[in-house]
């Protein structure tokens, strides 16, 4: 399985997560030519932009660590780009990370969400 497949399938797995847990996905990968958000999706009453990020293995850390501050900047602008060109200034946001781990075979370990992580 190639990154772009894995991605795919941490992505799916992601949705099927959040669905679960009570989430209304609204979108997934909304670009804007300032880049893209995995999944933008309702919790409540909160209008929830969310980071998918994906490993094979804890080596290099967790999947979730690896949103660094360079990446929340940009969801941030992309989260604001996203709220002034649906009109959807008065919602309540926040950000959440969700991190897949796969195994040595690409089977998916594990799943975690980060609710407001940043």
């Amino acid at each position: 399985m190639d990154k772009q497949e894995k991605g795919q399938k941490a992505e799916e797995a992601a949705v099927e997560y959040l669905l679960r847990q009570g989430y209304i996905i609204l979108e997934r990968n909304y670009r804007s030519p300032l880049g893209e958000i995995d999944i933008i999706a309702e919790d409540r009453d909160c209008l929830v932009f969310i980071e998918v990020r994906s490993r094979q293995g804890t080596r290099y850390g967790l999947p979730q660590e690896s949103v660094n501050w360079v990446k929340r900047q940009k969801v941030r602008k992309l989260a604001h780009s996203y709220l002034r060109a649906r009109g959807k200034w008065n919602k309540p946001c926040r950000f959440d990370v969700v991190g897949i781990l796969f195994n040595e075979n690409g089977e998916i370990k594990s799943v975690e969400l980060i609710c407001d992580a940043f």
